[in-house]
């Protein structure tokens, strides 16, 4: 059990693998001293769901948004869905996920129509942005860098990021923060590595993803929060730093990126 506080960022336990064991994983976060969670939102029919969720584990958090492998669900009124579902509970602490992927699709002009109109929603109720952006980074950097000329750049997180230093940089100077999954324990993930070592101690956040991603020791199994501790410590490890000193600044960070108590 840990004795350090933790936040998982990034999570998915309203996924069907989860149902018949949610108290179960609880209890395991809990006992790894994971204080808050931050549900992410694929599309506009997980929002009730979710929801259930937050009134069952009053530690989670949540975003509302659509992924961008999931424009399908984008609709003539799916715009004024989250800015409802957004305005109605406190507990949605952001907009998203939300962002690019070129790696799994091509349709990038459907994938901008999807995703600009949420970069507007943020901006205008005064909420981050969870970004997922796969094999985008120099379209989603010109959308933002567009946006910051204007004065209407959203702030928010880089999740799971999988760039370069020279990437993770450029996502810096318009102000994001960056996650880190369970992919910075993988042994080959060199350029994510090296990004551990080099992001501001100021703007790093952990995250599982789950039930995606587990981290080493425990890759092949299905992910959940408590594994977060594993990341947290792999991070520590490349940084020269306790685990300590890394739970405590990426919870403090993710308390001010997402205004948590």
């Amino acid at each position: 059990m840990s004795l350090d506080d933790l936040i998982d960022s990034h999570c998915h336990i309203v996924f069907p693998n989860f149902k018949d064991d949610i108290d179960e994983v609880a209890y395991r976060w809990r006992e790894a001293g994971i204080v808050g969670l931050i549900h992410a939102c694929v599309e506009p029919s997980e929002i009730p769901l979710i929801k259930d969720l937050a009134d069952k584990f009053p530690e989670m958090r949540y975003s509302v948004g659509v992924h961008p492998l999931d424009t399908k669900h984008w609709q003539d009124e799916t715009a004024s869905i989250l800015r409802i579902a957004a305005e109605e509970d406190s507990r949605v602490v952001a907009i998203g996920e939300l962002g690019l992927d070129l790696f799994k699709d091509s349709n990038i002009a459907e994938q901008l129509s999807v995703l600009r109109p949420q970069l507007d929603l943020a901006v205008d109720l005064d909420l981050p942005v969870i970004i997922h952006c796969r094999e985008a980074s120099q379209p989603m950097l010109l959308e933002l860098s567009r946006r910051e000329k204007e004065g209407r750049c959203p702030r928010g997180v880089m999740h799971c990021w999988g760039g370069d230093v020279h990437e993770m940089q450029a996502f810096l100077d318009l102000g994001f923060y960056i996650s880190f999954s369970g992919t910075v324990t993988f042994a080959k993930a060199k350029n994510i590595q090296e990004c551990a070592r080099q992001v501001p101690e100021n703007k790093m956040l952990v995250e599982t993803d789950c039930p995606f991603l587990a981290p080493t020791p425990f890759r092949g199994k299905r992910n959940e929060p408590a594994y977060v501790e594993a990341v947290a410590c792999k991070v520590a490890e490349l940084r020269g730093e306790t685990f300590s000193d890394v739970a405590r600044k990426t919870t403090l960070n993710a308390r001010n990126l997402f205004g948590l108590s």
